[in-house]
Formats: C-alpha cells, sequence, structure tokens
C-alpha cells in the first residue's frame, strides 16, 4: 500500500478536568476551576475520529497516560495523597490527548535514510505536560515498531523546549512525495512564554536527516504569542501545498512565504487578512487549529470546531472562501467542546503520521466497529463530572484507574498497563 497520511487522535482521558494549568493559554485559563465532563470529552472526540472516516481518511488513536503520575511525584519527594493541590493536578493532568504534541513527524520521503522519524517532545515549558514524554514515548515505540520503517527518537535535552507537531509544518505536491519541512519557533511574546525553541527544532531536523536545503526555520510572530497563540497550530496550519494561515502568524511573513516559493513551486498561501479576521476572533474560534486534510474525493477540507461557526467574522470568510475559487473547497464543523474549553481545538487532538498503515502496529489504528468498543468502554467507565477540588478524592483516583485499565484491555494493550 502507498504512504498515507494517518491522524493519531489522542482519546480523551478519564481525568480530564480543568485546573488552568497553562499560563498563555486563553481558554485554559478562563476556563480553570470549572466541572469538566471527562465522557462527554471522549465522546466528542470519538464523534471526531468516526467523522474524519467518513470522509475516507485513515485514523489511528493513542491511550491516556497512567494518571496520577506518582513517579513524577515520587521524584519531587511526595505522593499523590500528600502533594499540594496544584502539584497534584500537574500530576492528575489528561493533556496527553492533544496528540499534536505528542511528536515532531518527519516522512520518509524527506529523510536521506528512507525512514519516517518521530522525536518525542519534551514539553518542559509547563510541569503538567514535562511529566508525559516517557508515557507518549512508550506508545510511540510501540505504535511505530517496524524499524525498516520508522525511527522513533527520545526527547531533544530539556535546554531546549520543544512542543512537538503544534509548531511543525510540512508542504509537498502530496503527501508521498518529497516535501519541504518548515519549523516555527518562538523567542517573546510579551507576558506570555514562548514554548517552541529554535535549536530544539534544528536538533530535530538533524536527527531526522532532513536536507538543509528543504527545510525552513521561522519566527512565530510575537503578537500571535502575546494574543494567546500558544503554538503555531493556532495561528497556521499546512496541507500538502497549501498553507493556510493568520495574516500575523509569523514575525517575518515575506521572508517564509518567499521561502516557500522558492523551494515548492506550486505552493499556495490561503491566508486571513487581520482586517476580515481579528487575530483575537481566530484564537477564540480556533479558525487555524483545524485539520487541513485530502479526503479520496480530492476536495481538500477545513474540519472546524463548532466555534468557527459561531463566531461571525470567521464563519463569514469561510462562506466566502468555500463560494470562490479557493483550494479549500468544503468545511466540515465537528463539536469538540469539552477540548476546546481546555484549549484545544480539532488540531490539537491528532497527530499526523504519513505512512503505510501496513507497517503501524495495528493495534493503533481503527474503525468504526472499533470505535464501537472504545465508546462502550468509556460510556461504562469514564466519570461523568469531575470538579477541580475533587482530584485527591481515593474514589476518583479508583474511577479513572479502572476506566484507563478497562480500554489496554479492549484494546489488547496491556504492553502499556
Amino acid at each position: 500500500m502507498p504512504l498515507q497520511e494517518i491522524n493519531f487522535d489522542g482519546i480523551i482521558g478519564p481525568s480530564h478536568n480543568y485546573a488552568g494549568l497553562s499560563f498563555g493559554n486563553v481558554a485554559s485559563m478562563k476556563h480553570g476551576g470549572q466541572v469538566s465532563q471527562p465522557r462527554a470529552a471522549a465522546l466528542q472526540g470519538i464523534d471526531k475520529m468516526r467523522a474524519n472516516i467518513a470522509l475516507g481518511l485513515a485514523q489511528g488513536i493513542f491511550v491516556p497516560l497512567n494518571r496520577p503520575n506518582r513517579e513524577w511525584l515520587a521524584e519531587l519527594g511526595t505522593t499523590f495523597e500528600e502533594s499540594e493541590p496544584p502539584l497534584a493536578a500537574a500530576a492528575m493532568s489528561a493533556s496527553a490527548m492533544w496528540a499534536a504534541n505528542a511528536a515532531t513527524v518527519s516522512p520518509a520521503p524527506d529523510s536521506s535514510d528512507g525512514k519516517c522519524h518521530l522525536t518525542v517532545a519534551n514539553l518542559r515549558t509547563m510541569a503538567h505536560r514535562s511529566h508525559e514524554w516517557p508515557g507518549t514515548l512508550a506508545q510511540l515505540r510501540l505504535a511505530f515498531a517496524n524499524q525498516d520503517a520508522f525511527r522513533v527518537h527520545a526527547p531533544v535535552p530539556p535546554a531546549f523546549g520543544d512542543e512537538g507537531a503544534a509548531n511543525h509544518m510540512r508542504l509537498a505536491s502530496s503527501h508521498d512525495q518529497s516535501g519541504v519541512e518548515l519549523f516555527v519557533y518562538g523567542v517573546t511574546g510579551g507576558a506570555f512564554p514562548a514554548r517552541q525553541h529554535i535549536e530544539a527544532s534544528k536538533a530535530i531536523a538533524r536527527l531526522h536527516k532532513l536536507d538543509p536545503e528543504r527545510t525552513v526555520f521561522a519566527q512565530q510572530s510575537e503578537e500571535a504569542i502575546a494574543a494567546g497563540a500558544f503554538h503555531n497550530d493556532v495561528v497556521a496550519v499546512a496541507n500538502e501545498r497549501v498553507l493556510f494561515a493568520h495574516e500575523f502568524a509569523f514575525q517575518d511573513r515575506d521572508g517564509v512565504m518567499t521561502s516557500c516559493e522558492r523551494l515548492l513551486p506550486e505552493f499556495e498561501l490561503v491566508e486571513v487578512a487581520a482586517a476580515d479576521v481579528p487575530i483575537e476572533d481566530a484564537i477564540r474560534s480556533y479558525l487555524f487549529n483545524a485539520q487541513l486534510v485530502t479526503p479520496p474525493d480530492g476536495q481538500m477540507t477545513l474540519v472546524v470546531p463548532s466555534e468557527a461557526r459561531e463566531t461571525p467574522s470567521v464563519w463569514t470568510w469561510l462562506e466566502r472562501h468555500i463560494a470562490g475559487n479557493g483550494p479549500i473547497r468544503r468545511v466540515e464543523v465537528v463539536d469538540v467542546r469539552q477540548s476546546m474549553a481546555n484549549g484545544g481545538g480539532p488540531a490539537c487532538l491528532r497527530l499526523r503520521v504519513v505512512a503505510d498503515p501496513a507497517t503501524v502496529d495495528p493495534r493503533f489504528l481503527v474503525d468504526d466497529s472499533k470505535l464501537d468498543a472504545i465508546t462502550e468502554v468509556v460510556r461504562t467507565h469514564w466519570p461523568v463530572e469531575i470538579d477541580g477540588a475533587d482530584l485527591q478524592e481515593p474514589g476518583l483516583i479508583r474511577d479513572v484507574a479502572t476506566a484507563r485499565s478497562a480500554l489496554l484491555e479492549s484494546l489488547g494493550l496491556s504492553e502499556l498497563a
């Protein structure tokens, strides 16, 4: 089977809660302290995967990590029961559901050794995410264990923050052809931290054996970070030859576009002007934190959250673009409100991997039947609600552990227990 893009979505975990841990993520900060709905969140994520399958796309999964992370707390000299509430919340975080932060991926056509390379993100900027990488790395090494097809790398040393594919894009005439890889890094964002370090991006490009002549390093706009675009994928997304971006996405907008045009003759920019969609509306609606995909029918499709339809400036722009002759020919709307309230849209929930599906561990690939089985586990075991004040309650801890164990058993992934 030829290479194709597979979207691996993180199943939203049973400990999904609103602790407001992500400084610089406007939605996360805004909803901190509210009551979450883990069961509804996971079902919304599953419905998004079903919508992708209905479009004809290949779909994969990652499972929630073991929570609370007692090993991490032990390294800090405490236990989950004895730790202070902010530390307990960090140990209980379900943020690994945002698989766009799991790793950076370079497909085989871009790498000099002809293998697909994946480097797990260190996520060192935020405490609640900094301890995710060992659990994520275990899944990556299991799902992509075929050493003839994949090379999975440990994280970049934590001196340099790396947040994975959320700050990485790829442009190519088609997914199975050699492409141009675009790494986006931050320098400053006013009161909010810049999370991706240029040295991390450069290290990954070297590890992935990329052609330096077809690799672009671009600084994210300081204005975008300051407005709450904590990752590049909040203001830009690419698919095949198309880059869909806000006017304020890049610090050196003209330089980035010149590089893309030079390296990929068929490159096409779809840019949204700030006069049409203010950057605050783009961030609030997650217009760009959408899945830009090419289904088998060839109609390039943008999968947006329902918040995009509810933001007048955004929906007006989308309707105008679809009515014209632009490259994006279809818009699909999905409801991922539980994820959105914690700061992650459709694009955050998935990691894009271009590969032959036959080389992937089949336990990580899903169809409607397997999603039915996952749905049954979620409906049976996922908590209905979680109040952040109850994160250290023994009953909740037991329920979270039982739910994850039931999912692993259903999927036959006992190695991850």
